[in-house]
């Protein structure tokens, strides 16, 4: 009888919103300007990560194991922009604010899940560096598509898998006091801090996240850029040098733009008191800069990218020419 009337009890105190309120951007001046900003920033980016897709799949010359890695990057851009801009746009500029408890662990978990699957796809990208510079006769066996597919399915896997635990873990959690979340969406650290109950699970969840997630992967990019450093000391002739490095600058930074604003971040956190706007602001840039200018730097510092754009160009041209020249000779 005694069991029966604390499960009583603990069924009464355990509380789930029918909704959370999403509060970021409060008392910012001129903030509409701010989102046509970042209306543009994602047209860009669908345009951009589209355009890069579209070229990695029509150029024959770019179907190999390393362009699978920036097709699935470019598509981890997209998909991770899609999840979070078009929803900060419905909240902020229309007035959506009031967003249901399922909704919310939604966006939550399809935000986390294309931010880890672009930190993962950049380490993949390193790796690959890593082996065509210090073994570059063997890469063509250990770098090959099927091994490519094989990585991204494992990523997927995992991810899902991960961000769907850490999501999970929220039904425990009993929210008797506010409902209201400082951010532009979903985020889950401030989630947390919203319970009225035991959430130490929750936060070393929150913390394993960042340490597993955002800095191994990090960590490892740093020790596969120093095997490559040493790599290319041991290259005798300085062009040759040149041109190893050159491969590897779009790449490298692909990583500053992802990472170091992550780090800046927090480290400001950790140092000053950061004002709430500041901090919103700084992580929605964080978020949806750097899938912007991924598929630009790719464009722009890939000449094999630049040489199948021109390729293409030259198909185009000449299938028009020779319909014009059939119309031509039909009339």
């Amino acid at each position: 009888m005694s069991s029966m009337q604390s499960n009583s009890s603990a069924n009464v105190t355990f509380v789930r919103p029918a909704t959370f309120f999403i509060n970021g951007f409060s008392n910012v001046p001129h903030v509409k300007y701010y989102y046509m900003f970042l209306s543009l920033v994602y047209v860009v980016t669908v345009l951009g990560n589209s355009f890069i897709m579209c070229i990695i799949y029509l150029a024959r010359r770019l179907h190999t194991a390393k362009y699978i890695a920036v097709f699935h990057l470019a598509l981890s851009d997209l998909c991770g922009s899609s999840a979070l801009i078009p929803k900060v746009m419905d909240t902020f500029l229309f007035g959506h604010q009031v967003v249901s408890y399922e909704a919310c662990l939604a966006n939550m978990f399809f935000v986390y899940h294309f931010m880890n699957l672009q930190s993962l796809t950049l380490l993949v990208l390193a790796y690959d560096r890593l082996v065509a510079i210090c073994f570059p006769l063997r890469y063509h066996a250990i770098v090959t598509k099927p091994a490519m597919f094989l990585i991204i399915g494992v990523m997927w896997i995992f991810s899902l898998t991960y961000f769907s635990v850490l999501v999970g873990l929220v039904n425990r959690l009993s929210f008797c006091g506010s409902n209201v979340i400082d951010s532009h969406f979903c985020d889950q650290g401030l989630i947390y801090k919203l319970a009225c109950n035991d959430n130490s699970i929750n936060i070393m969840m929150g913390k394993i996240s960042f340490g597993l997630l955002m800095c191994t992967p990090l960590i490892l990019i740093i020790i596969s850029y120093f095997c490559i450093a040493l790599a290319l000391l041991k290259i005798a002739h300085g062009a040759d040098r040149i041109k190893a490095m050159k491969t590897c600058t779009s790449h490298l930074m692909l990583v500053a733009i992802g990472y170091l604003p992550l780090i800046s971040n927090n480290i400001a956190a950790l140092t000053t008191f950061i004002d709430p706007n500041t901090r919103i602001i700084n992580n929605s840039l964080r978020q949806t800069i750097p899938p912007m200018l991924n598929p630009i730097i790719y464009t722009l510092k890939s000449e094999e990218v630049m040489q199948s754009i021109k390729e293409l160009n030259c198909v185009v041209l000449c299938n028009n020419c020779v319909v014009f020249k059939t119309f031509v000779l039909e009339t």
